[in-house]
């Protein structure tokens, strides 16, 4: 573990409701806005950029959320067994607990319940510039303003006394916005850009100390179009400077800081830099995993146990007790603790677990690279072989999971179209859990995962990590094996797939992280059992949009669809799941479930098969396949025909081609559904 050095005063976001001054903490509130749960594990999770109305925050680490938790009494948990078993193969066997977001809802909008609780942040970049006299200083040269209650969005910071442009002392405080380039570095750091330096081509100023500077922004064109300007010494440079490749060289390189913890790395780190623009797509990409929660096996869960046993019982009478089940079985029972009704079996298999010695720092490097995502969805296509026992037929108590099959069976005309399984999931609980995040490449693309994953702590070993929990409602859909199989040995000789092999090579090496070239591209492609399941749930959900009363964007797909594997036991799939969930009510509306019965669920897939014949984009969009030195990934398939919202698809609208699921003109012969 690489030493740290620790620049952080200690995080309170909450210091001012403490204070003793009622009128300190009424000029100064805490709260700056607000957001969904999705999209603050999504899109604003630790280590990203939140813009607000006049600035922008990076909400920070886990190690300061400590802080907010010990308000309360007690932290809520998420139950997920299964989930937390997988994430301790990325963090660590020491993660014993999924938490929530901390916050509460609020019985009326004046009350305050729950203002003690709110996902802690940071103002960054602290670099500020003047919208009136273009000046560009730390936030520290302006006034924050923050007094209304109700109104966070008014939260601003402000230059006082501006002389504008002109020279012309301004009677009110004039706004102050971010200064929105930064560096970033492959291995997760980011930086304010050194203005300073930059404007100095690293050499002091000669007229003062700490000179006064200037940001310059036109506006124009694209990419760095600001000046940069030296007040004292009058010289200026502008940014565009910095991009590109020639612009490499020219910027310095990683301090190693992770701004979101509050700390550098005390070695720094070797990289080069890349300037990058506030709010760039690539700044931040969230490593999540996620389940639907089912009835769990007991296998999965002794590890879940060992950790509640070493919670009632504590590490010495872990060793004190060793596997004497007699001894665990008396403390239990003085502590009421409900493990002790536990069986025999159950028991000794979570207290040899705790006895187990804990995995080498080689192991668990061994485990993150042999972990496979895939391994998440298998206990859920299991599960869904089995038939419910009738109508709303509740799994079990700790999943929430209600399955109902169609009324009347499977339609007659979607058993001839090979479709052997239709289910209503009438209820069902998602939850997504966050790992860490990258920085420039997607956690996909990246094969040294270990060491990319940007930390969400400061000693890089949490004890707990976040996690939100959804609820909502699906369908499931599941095709014929046999034929599936039989398919897709054609389709694999063919020469579109083999021109869509191609062309995901180029892209995979063309687009790959420099830190990860041993990765081989055929590790990230899909079966062509992929690319029909995918384009029929996303021909599905166009469809199902229209009837439901739900938007596209509010549906999402579950794909379970890969090969036979002996080795790991692992039969064939080939099904999907589209669901619809809200992560802050207790469920949908039933719109979805409505659709699974016999005859409309029938309608809908005719009509989305019909309406993927064609698209308002042919023949240009029926004839799409990728050609050197072309990368796409997708064939027939476009935002007017097929493509999904990025709320809706697990792969970014990869892997799509309507060929393979009906014969379009040219391509007979081709289509699953023909």
């Amino acid at each position: 573990m690489t030493e740290l050095l620790d620049l952080d005063e200690g995080l309170d976001p909450l210091g001012d409701l403490d204070s003793g001054d009622s009128q300190t903490a009424t000029k100064n509130r805490a709260k700056v806005g607000s957001a969904r749960p999705s999209s603050l594990l999504y899109t604003y999770g630790p280590g990203s950029t939140m813009d607000l109305p006049s600035f922008t925050i990076m909400p920070a680490g886990l190690d300061t959320w400590e802080k907010i938790w010990a308000r309360r009494g007690s932290v809520p948990t998420v139950p997920a067994p299964r989930l937390l078993d997988a994430v301790k193969v990325h963090l660590g066997p020491q993660v014993s607990e999924l938490r929530p977001f901390p916050w509460a809802p609020k019985p009326t909008s004046h009350s305050k319940e729950g203002d003690d609780l709110g996902v802690p942040a940071r103002v960054f970049p602290q670099w500020l510039r003047c919208t009136n006299c273009d000046m560009l200083a730390p936030l520290t040269r302006y006034a924050y303003r923050n007094t209304n209650p109700y109104r966070p969005d008014q939260a601003r910071f402000e230059h006082e006394k501006c002389p504008g442009r002109k020279g012309k002392i301004s009677r009110k405080p004039m706004p102050a916005v971010p200064a929105r380039y930064l560096l970033a570095c492959p291995d997760g750091h980011l930086d304010e850009f050194p203005y300073d330096w930059w404007v100095h081509e690293g050499a002091p100023c000669t007229e003062a100390i700490i000179p006064s500077l200037a940001m310059h922004d036109q506006a124009l064109g694209k990419g760095a179009s600001a000046t940069i300007e030296c007040r004292a010494c009058g010289l200026k440079r502008p940014m565009n400077q910095a991009q590109g490749e020639a612009g490499a060289a020219k910027i310095p390189r990683c301090r190693g800081r992770h701004p979101h913890l509050g700390l550098f790395d005390k070695d720094g780190c070797p990289n080069a830099t890349k300037l990058m623009l506030l709010g760039a797509s690539n700044l931040w990409f969230p490593a999540t995993l996620s389940i639907i929660v089912m009835p769990e096996t007991t296998a999965k869960t002794h590890e879940t146990m060992a950790v509640e046993l070493l919670k009632v019982v504590g590490q010495k009478r872990v060793e004190k007790y060793g596997n004497n089940l007699e001894k665990w079985r008396e403390y239990l029972d003085e502590e009421e603790s409900p493990l002790f009704d536990l069986p025999d079996d159950e028991l000794a298999a979570a207290i040899a677990h705790l006895l187990e010695p804990p995995p080498s720092e080689e192991e668990l490097a061994e485990q993150r690279r042999n972990f496979d995502p895939v391994s998440l969805l298998v206990p859920e296509w299991n599960f869904l072989q089995r038939d419910p026992l009738g109508k709303l037929h509740k799994a079990d108590e700790q999943s929430g999971l209600v399955l109902s099959p169609p009324d009347g069976g499977v339609h007659p005309d979607l058993i001839s179209r090979h479709v052997t399984r239709v289910m209503a999931i009438d209820k069902l609980r998602k939850v997504n859990a966050v790992l860490g995040f990258t920085r420039i490449d997607e956690m996909e693309r990246a094969n040294d995962i270990g060491q990319r994953l940007v930390r969400l702590t400061r000693s890089g070993h949490p004890t707990w990590t976040v996690a939100t929990e959804d609820r909502g409602e699906g369908i499931y859909l599941q095709l014929d094996e046999e034929e599936v199989a039989t398919w897709e040995a054609k389709i694999e000789v063919t020469d579109l797939w083999e021109a869509h092999r191609a062309a995901h090579e180029r892209n995979f090496n063309a687009r790959f992280s420099d830190t990860s070239k041993e990765v081989g591209p055929e590790t990230r492609f899909r079966p062509a059992r992929y690319w029909l399941m995918h384009t029929l749930a996303h021909v599905l959900i166009r469809e199902m949009a229209m009837y439901a009363g739900y938007s596209a964007a509010s549906l999402s797909e579950r794909i379970y669809a890969w090969k036979e594997n002996k080795e790991e036991n692992r039969p064939a799939a080939a099904g999907l799941l589209i669901v619809t969930t809200a992560s802050d009510s207790d469920g949908t509306l039933g719109g979805l479930v409505q659709l699974s019965s016999r005859n409309r669920f029938e309608r809908v897939v005719h009509r989305a098969l019909e309406r993927a014949l064609r698209c308002s984009s042919d023949p240009v969009c029926a004839h799409r396949t990728p050609k050197e030195p072309e990368e796409f990934l997708h064939g027939a398939a476009c935002h007017t025909c097929a493509m999904a919202s990025e709320t809706s698809c697990e792969r970014a609208n990869r892997f799509l081609d309507r060929r393979l699921l009906v014969d379009l003109p040219g391509s007979v012969g081709l289509g699953f559904f023909n």
